[in-house]
């Protein structure tokens, strides 16, 4: 048997604690990746894993190898890739997390684009904002806003994400147009739960933070919940303008206390650093840096909206 395949296989069921999830990642059966398991350790003649009902760990033997098989699969995968460009061919699959947010809307051309290009390259696509660990998932790239804080992790900035305080016309013409962020807490509120500083949410006036507590008629994790709480009138929403944008360009949405702003977050493609190497990691990486060279392509269609620029923290 394949020496390369059976530490392959290793690698990825330590990554993903797994064998149903390595034998996906592979493409092959859950018994092909027993088979290679049990091939690599009647040669190494110790377990590498314990394995019960609920979890697969690795035993003390597993831990030994794994930093180096992770390694040398890594790195045989470099070279595999490379030599299929030299054939003019990139293949592979590149296995995608990606925030709803980003995905719902913008993530398609993205796609499209780098199918053009590299036609042998296939997708796997999560889109969920949740943190998980991209080596336990076996994902080769997230595209968050949260920083992972593990150091086997490459984290590369992509572009900055605007948040605003909106509501529709009709809601504005039931209510008290919010002035400043002491006005939130009397109005019906929509926030996005997800936010590492919970309750608790900065503004910035003419250079100033101030912090305040609001409470929340919807709290969510999802962001497309609270643009349809917005646009059906039901009160005041913070939203990413990468999900808004096309709302308060048509007129669906206003924006409220234009003179305040929320610190920017960042979004970010994450990847394992064992994958720095993966020509196909670099490839999308590259693509998506390019596609944001100039920014937010939202933002700048935001820019021709009166007053936009007023805001501290947002570009004039």
């Amino acid at each position: 048997m394949d020496r390369f395949l059976c530490i392959q296989a290793f690698v990825r069921v330590a990554q993903a604690g797994s064998f149903v999830a390595a034998a996906r990642q592979l493409r092959v059966t859950p018994s092909v990746i027993t088979s290679r398991i049990k091939h690599l350790e009647k040669l190494v003649q110790a377990p590498l894993f314990h394995r019960t009902t609920r979890a697969v760990t690795l035993s003390e033997a597993g831990h030994g190898f794994i930093g180096e098989c992770a390694d040398m699969v890594a790195h045989m995968e470099s070279i595999t890739e490379r030599m299929t460009v030299l054939r003019g061919t990139p293949a592979g699959i590149i296995r995608l997390q990606v925030l709803p947010g980003f995905a719902v809307t913008h993530l398609g051309v993205i796609l499209k684009d780098f199918a053009a290009n590299y036609p042998h390259i296939d997708f796997d696509v999560t889109v969920s904002d949740q943190a998980v660990s991209a080596v336990g998932e076996g994902y080769d790239i997230m595209l968050q806003l949260f920083k992972r804080q593990q150091l086997s992790m490459i984290e590369r900035p992509l572009a900055r994400i605007q948040r605003v305080f909106c509501a529709s016309a009709q809601y504005l013409t039931q209510h008290p147009m919010p002035l400043s962020p002491a006005d939130l807490p009397e109005q019906q509120l929509g926030l996005y739960s997800a936010y590492p500083a919970g309750d608790r949410w900065t503004f910035i006036h003419e250079g100033v933070e101030t912090q305040i507590l609001l409470p929340a008629r919807l709290r969510t994790n999802s962001v497309h919940m609270l643009r349809d709480f917005a646009l059906s009138g039901a009160g005041v929403v913070c939203l990413p303008t990468m999900v808004c944008a096309d709302d308060l360009l048509a007129g669906r949405l206003v924006r409220v206390m234009p003179e305040y702003s929320c610190p920017d977050l960042e979004l970010l493609a994450i990847y394992p650093a064992t994958q720095r190497r993966a020509l196909k990691v670099r490839l999308f990486v590259d693509l998506l840096s390019r596609y944001f060279a100039d920014g937010a392509p939202w933002d700048r269609e935001l820019q021709s909206l009166p007053g936009w620029g007023k805001s501290q923290g947002l570009p004039g």
